[in-house]
């Protein structure tokens, strides 16, 4: 076996499975605080990726084709757009449709949930129809020679992405007051509002951070798979839940392991055994690991006080 061809599907593995770990960690912050599954994440990262195109189309035109400018600006603008818009998106969607669920079953929440992802997906397929827009790579489509390696531009600051928001998220929950309020809400919802914490205040926090990654993740896969339609955000998005379920939910580690292993295992899945079948192998997988290990690989099992 080719050691050169196995390093390829690897780095592919590990780009791929960095989108799923960003995405992940959005699913893993609200599941951690909030105790609940936001199943319209899948569908925050189609509208990110939606809002990144229109910005980076209207902006394109105004600086003169070649230059630094043109490759530069509308791609940050586009970005930054898309992440401001997921945020605000994010918190609405936490303060209309789950503020009022706080105290109900969790099954209530769950079709809520759905019935958002269903309202988002509807609502992209009226404002932007179903046809397929080809999504133009925020970082160009060069590459990189990296000794033997080619490696192409979007690869390198997908897992450069990854690895930065990883590093910041944790220095963030760890370090500022905003981040410690999360773990304690994360702990005990009761004990934090007693010791002055704003529990709503932090859930929507949560939510906004989880959303601006969300954008992150949505102009990542789209610049890495360039066809962006109103339904781009749902199977990513459920691999990305498998992802933070396989690598321990509430986990910030646990999600980008899982969406790492999950990436890694599936191009290597649909290289050597089939494409067709490389999503029933990760899902397998999955089932095996919770099968051994049911709290996922990081998780921890909580026991419960009678």
């Amino acid at each position: 076996m080719d050691v050169l061809t196995l390093l390829d599907y690897l780095i592919r593995g590990l780009s791929l499975g960095s989108v799923y770990a960003i995405i992940a960690l959005g699913y893993t912050m609200v599941y951690g605080i909030a105790k609940m599954l936001n199943f319209a994440h899948g569908d925050v990262i189609m509208v990110g990726a939606y809002v990144c195109f229109f910005a980076m189309t209207g902006l394109s035109p105004m600086f003169e084709a070649g230059s630094m400018a043109a490759a530069v600006v509308p791609a940050l603008a586009g970005v930054v757009l898309s992440m401001a818009v997921c945020t605000v998106l994010g918190v609405v969607i936490e303060g209309l449709a789950y503020k009022p669920l706080r105290q109900a079953p969790s099954l209530a929440v769950l079709i809520t949930a759905i019935g958002v992802s269903y309202f988002l997906q509807n609502s992209a397929l009226i404002l932007w129809s179903s046809s397929p827009k080809i999504f133009s790579p925020i970082v160009g489509s060069g590459s990189q020679k990296i000794g033997p390696l080619t490696i192409s531009h979007v690869t390198l600051v997908t897992i450069a992405a990854c690895v930065v928001i990883m590093l910041a998220l944790t220095a963030f929950t760890g370090r500022t007051k905003m981040g410690k309020a999360m773990r304690a809400v994360s702990e005990d919802k009761g004990a934090a509002q007693l010791m002055g914490i704003d529990v709503n205040r932090t859930i929507s926090m949560t939510f906004a951070i989880g959303s601006a990654l969300a954008a992150i993740a949505g102009v990542l896969l789209c610049s890495a798979y360039p066809t962006l339609t109103p339904t781009t955000g749902s199977m990513p998005g459920i691999k990305a839940f498998t992802a933070a379920v396989f690598g321990g939910i509430g986990s910030i580690p646990g999600a980008l392991l899982g969406g790492l292993l999950l990436g890694v295992i599936e191009i290597f899945a649909g290289a050597y055994i089939s494409t067709q079948l490389s999503t029933a192998v990760v899902f397998g997988v999955l089932i095996v690991v919770l099968l051994v290990k049911p709290a996922g690989l990081l998780g921890k099992t909580v026991r419960e006080k009678v």
